[in-house]
């Protein structure tokens, strides 16, 4: 894979459930505060599975301050964690973070904003898949 787009995105599945509106999705993805639950989330939890000293491709990640739903903490930690453990190129792999400080989820954003958003992420897909 040459390049990914995670666009506000829950990754710390261990923790999450400690941020904003997320205590109310226990019942769906469980808590790491049950033995048996920790042991599942640990498996699929992205921000636990990064690796440090492999290759990882491009990575644009984006969050949205004022989101209720998901904190942008995790797309900032995911992309702390992948700068410091990718062994590939940064001049030619970029893990990259865009938060908008003005944005929550996504939803109900003026079309203007809507097409930067996209415009950005296609021009970042651009950027590492055009030679």
């Amino acid at each position: 894979m040459r390049a990914a787009v995670v666009a506000v995105p829950l990754l710390d599945m261990l923790r999450y459930q400690h941020f904003l509106m997320a205590r109310y999705w226990v019942p769906e993805y469980g808590t790491a505060e049950n033995p048996e639950h920790f042991t599942f989330l640990r498996t699929y939890s992205p921000y636990h599975q990064v690796k440090a000293g492999t290759k990882y491709p491009a990575v644009f990640l984006t969050a949205g301050e004022h989101d209720t739903r998901v904190h942008a903490l995790h797309a900032r930690k995911m992309t702390a964690a992948l700068q410091a453990a990718s062994a590939s190129d940064p001049s030619d792999r970029p893990v990259l973070l865009w938060v908008d400080r003005e944005a929550g989820h996504g939803q109900g954003k003026p079309l203007h904003l809507r097409l930067r958003d996209v415009v950005d992420q296609r021009l970042f897909l651009m950027m590492q898949i055009v030679d």
